[in-house]
């Protein structure tokens, strides 16, 4: 798998926020195929960074309603991603 097509996009939330300035820990969608292996080589190879751990998670799909009609939001796969100490990413900073 191209490393382009394992990293989605990073996830910019509050939570990820927070980790990212107490943990030094990135959070990404990714592709659902991959696993932390090929996570960990697509962090380090896009952003030249050294990766100490890779946690996954599968985040389910939400139900949606269009009127009268049920549908579903497609599930996604999510990964928090440890970098070494005094490592960054710089699209991040200021965020």
């Amino acid at each position: 798998m191209n490393v382009h097509e394992v990293i989605k996009r990073p996830l910019v939330t509050e939570k990820s926020t927070i980790g990212r300035e107490e943990d030094n820990a990135v959070t990404f969608a990714v592709d659902p195929r991959a696993n932390k292996v090929e996570i960990q080589r697509a962090v380090e190879a896009l952003f030249e960074v050294q990766v100490v751990g890779v946690r996954t998670m599968r985040m389910p799909g939400k139900k949606r309603r269009m009127g009268k009609f049920i549908g579903s939001r497609p599930e996604w796969k999510k990964a928090i991603v440890s970098l070494a100490e005094g490592q960054t990413i710089e699209f991040f900073e200021g965020v």
